[in-house]
């Protein structure tokens, strides 16, 4: 009998699960049909124009747009996803290692803790969604004044445009709330843990599509440009997944334990470390550094002071997205922001003090204190590669854009965005893994079904 096939027939027979699958497929398709929900106000041909507006604008726009799964383009109250959240929770985990009350408040009681922790990660969420919707629609409208018009006429604080403003920016961060409420959903009824990510994934992946065709497009070079793409997506993918699975194992030897009168023999076992531990974490971190400059800069491009205007469109054409400092800068911080995540994450599992209460010990290293050194300069050593190899990701459709056609660039190039290959893979990878354990505890036997 076909093991694949006894799986997925097994997977489609089982009641709960087949309800999960489906609760997960109707709650994506909810959120894709409100992805095309318009905020109030918007010149939405004008949003359409910025994709093929060019320079740094145009590239970091396109950027944008891929992330959020195409609702940039389309300006809809889901124009910033769920990121909003994602960069709360990462707040908020950098705040526990630094504020004493937070680590201890989670080490006396785990669960209270990250109740705690997802409290305050929601509530720091709406300001953190009304800034980056301040921020999105000052730089579409700094990128569409460049060519003499205007995304929203009315944007202001002041004046009569002041409650068409808050109008606005209460429904993208309605918008916003709206997804991460799905995606816990998801995570409560469809498939385990996974309603963030899905819905970041389903996004990316809906727009895949439309830039391969995008790529045909193009009558000179689509065919051959096409076949070039798919085969460094599918090499990038292969490396992703190959650089995601590799781990350090690190011998652990715990202690017998005694049965009666008899004392059984120590347990050899392996602690697993990640080479890449921080996941896509880094890229967001240095995405969001390096495009901060170029949001502040948009606002001082049109100074009527010559020597303001001129650094601000400096600084706007380095930070935009399409320059070769743009790229050498987050590639060295991909790396940098890649170790010190790592290094917060590390501490926070606290390896040496955990094993130390078990008894075990790894051979040859004193328990407690000296068992964390030694892992965290085991980890540093494996997290080198990784952080590298995300730096070269990161910046591999820069260097493609210099390779390869304009036209690729414009077209196609973003289908093999970083962080969006990254999130793609992971999420497919962290699904299956789910559904396998699903399988098995609804009785799925694998030793059952080889004969």
């Amino acid at each position: 009998m076909n093991l694949k096939r006894s799986a997925w027939r097994y997977l489609w027979k089982s009641v709960d699960i087949r309800r999960k699958l489906l609760m997960t497929l109707g709650l994506l398709v909810i959120y894709r049909l409100a992805a095309n929900i318009p905020v109030p106000g918007v010149n939405r041909e004008i949003m359409s124009s910025l994709a093929n507006a060019g320079g740094p604008g145009g590239t970091l726009f396109n950027l944008l747009d891929l992330l959020s799964g195409g609702t940039v383009s389309n300006f809809s109250v889901l124009a910033m996803g769920v990121y909003p959240y994602i960069t709360a929770q990462i707040i908020i985990q950098l705040l526990v290692p630094i504020i004493p009350a937070l680590e201890r408040r989670l080490k006396d009681n785990p669960r209270e803790g990250q109740k705690w922790m997802e409290r305050w990660t929601v509530i720091l969420t709406v300001p953190m969604a009304a800034l980056s919707a301040i921020g999105q629609i000052n730089i579409f409208n700094s990128i569409a004044r460049q060519g003499g018009q205007a995304l929203l006429m009315n944007f202001s604080f002041t004046g009569e445009y002041f409650l068409p403003t808050i109008a606005t920016l209460l429904s993208m961060v309605a918008g916003t709330m709206f997804g991460i409420w799905i995606g816990q959903l998801i995570s409560e009824y469809g498939i385990p843990n996974q309603g963030l990510s899905l819905i970041i994934f389903a996004g990316i992946v809906s727009r895949m599509p439309q830039n391969l065709l995008s790529l045909l497009a193009d009558k000179q070079n689509g065919w051959w440009l096409f076949l070039i793409v798919v085969v460094i997506l599918v090499l990038t993918i292969f490396a992703i997944v190959f650089v995601q699975q590799g781990q350090r194992n690190v011998p652990v030897l715990f202690p017998g334990r005694r049965v009666g009168n008899r004392m059984s023999m120590p347990v050899r076992s392996n602690l697993p470390l990640r080479v890449n531990m921080a996941g896509m974490i880094p890229l967001i971190f240095a995405q969001s550094f390096l495009t901060f400059p170029a949001i502040v800069a948009s606002y001082f491009i049109a100074s009527q002071t010559e020597w303001v205007s001129k650094l601000a469109s400096s600084i706007y054409e380095t930070f935009g997205g399409s320059s070769a400092w743009y790229s050498i800068l987050y590639f060295f911080l991909v790396v940098l922001f890649t170790f010190f995540y790592t290094d917060v994450l590390f501490q926070q599992q606290n390896y040496g003090d955990n094993l130390k209460k078990q008894g075990a010990q790894i051979p040859g290293v004193v328990r407690g204190g000296p068992t964390q050194k030694y892992l965290t300069k085991v980890q540093r050593r494996i997290t080198l590669p990784g952080a590298l190899f995300l730096g070269l990701v990161a910046v591999l459709p820069y260097l493609l854009g210099v390779l390869l056609p304009v036209g690729a660039r414009q077209a196609g190039l973003f289908l093999i965005s970083s962080a969006g290959l990254l999130i793609v893979v992971g999420v497919v990878r962290d699904t299956f893994t789910i559904i396998e354990t699903e399988l098995k505890l609804h009785g799925y036997d694998e030793s059952l079904i080889k004969g």
